[in-house]
């Protein structure tokens, strides 16, 4: 990987250590747990055939192949991303014959082709930049004068039971994280729509738009709520919360979580509330 920028070390650092390796390794069961999410930017996206994509922190890659199979057979998906682990992973898996690549890189400084995509998408992978204005000008110079924006971003954390449920009964037993100021990398960096949009708009965006859709996503990912709360204990919030805390501690948060999950069980799935903004644009 070049260089990325230097106000992103933190977070590159993140995503290749053992977080981006957890987050790779759980690859699987989150692309079922998001799939609602997908969906949802999939549709906004308006793909046709033979268009040009680039995806934003692409991860594992289920994005880009979405993506990939309403642009083909003509048209290509670059896949970005700063974490070694997961686009190992995406690399992997591959379907057969679709018009995808990856780049291990930050989207902030890589050196896209001017005016060659009909589309910059996104599924919570722009949230994370240190100056996204920065970034987002980057992307800007990529786009096609008739290209578009949609990517999809978490609306503020008391919206998203789907974060703060596990968390919240963790808290009972642990100190809180430290707290991540609004403009901090994170999820919920594009939780302000007057944010949002100002970024956008400074980094050469216009006809900017944000949906507000609800989601419920199924955390047990159909097996039951014991994975549910083993889904929590390795990624998000209420695993960092817990790292470090001996055996007991563990053991009573997930006690408590077991008990803050029981309203949200149907049958062997757990349905968890969230809030995300759909948000589109034109270059």
């Amino acid at each position: 990987m070049n260089a990325g920028h230097p106000q992103n070390a933190d977070q590159i650092a993140y995503w290749n250590g053992p977080g981006g390796q957890r987050w790779a390794t759980r690859q699987a069961a989150q692309d079922i747990v998001l799939q609602p999410v997908l969906d949802l930017l999939v549709d906004r996206a308006a793909t046709k055939a033979g268009q040009r994509v680039v995806d934003v922190g692409c991860g594992s890659g289920a994005s880009s192949f979405a993506l990939a199979a309403k642009v083909a057979p003509a048209g290509h998906v670059l896949g970005v991303d700063v974490s070694e682990p997961m686009l190992t992973r995406a690399r992997q898996s591959v379907p057969q014959g679709l018009p995808v690549e990856f780049a291990l890189a930050d989207a902030t400084v890589y050196p896209f082709a001017p005016e060659s995509f009909d589309l910059l998408a996104s599924r919570f992978g722009v949230m994370f930049f240190a100056d996204p204005v920065v970034s987002f000008a980057n992307l800007h110079k990529a786009m096609k004068p008739t290209g578009r924006l949609a990517f999809a971003c978490w609306q503020e954390p008391r919206e998203n039971p789907f974060f703060m449920t596990p968390l919240a009964a963790v808290y009972k037993h642990v100190p809180k994280l430290p707290p991540l100021g609004p403009e901090d990398p994170g999820p919920f960096a594009f939780a302000s729509e007057a944010r949002v949009k100002r970024i956008l708009g400074e980094a050469g965006f216009s006809g900017i738009a944000m949906e507000p859709c609800r989601v419920e996503l199924d955390v047990a990912t159909g097996r039951g709520i014991d994975a549910a709360i083993q889904g929590a204990l390795e990624i998000g919030p209420a695993s960092r919360a817990l790292e470090g805390h001996p055996d007991e501690v563990r053991d009573a948060a997930i006690a408590s979580m077991r008990e803050a999950l029981a309203p949200f069980v149907k049958g062997d799935a757990v349905l968890l509330p969230g809030a995300i903004w759909i948000v589109t644009a034109r270059a």
